[in-house]
């Protein structure tokens, strides 16, 4: 499984962003507590799901840095 790129996500709109930024938080604690759990089979979904979740945040972030830059003009 090949992590997404940024290109991919820069298309979503800002409540697709956030939406599945909810998402992967929930993915992540199911698996948080899969792992407490000693459920967890697929160990390397930890590295995938935090990626995926650093990508968006560090998208949100530029682009509300961008509105409120655009809004002191």
């Amino acid at each position: 499984m090949a992590f997404p790129k940024m290109s991919e996500i820069q298309n979503l709109s800002d409540d697709e962003v956030n939406e599945q930024i909810l998402t992967l938080k929930k993915e992540l604690f199911t698996l948080r507590l899969q792992k407490a759990t000693r459920r967890l089979e697929k160990t390397h979904l930890f590295k995938h799901k935090r990626h995926q979740l650093s990508q968006l945040l560090t998208l949100e972030g530029a682009r509300k840095r961008a509105n409120a830059e655009s809004a002191a003009e």
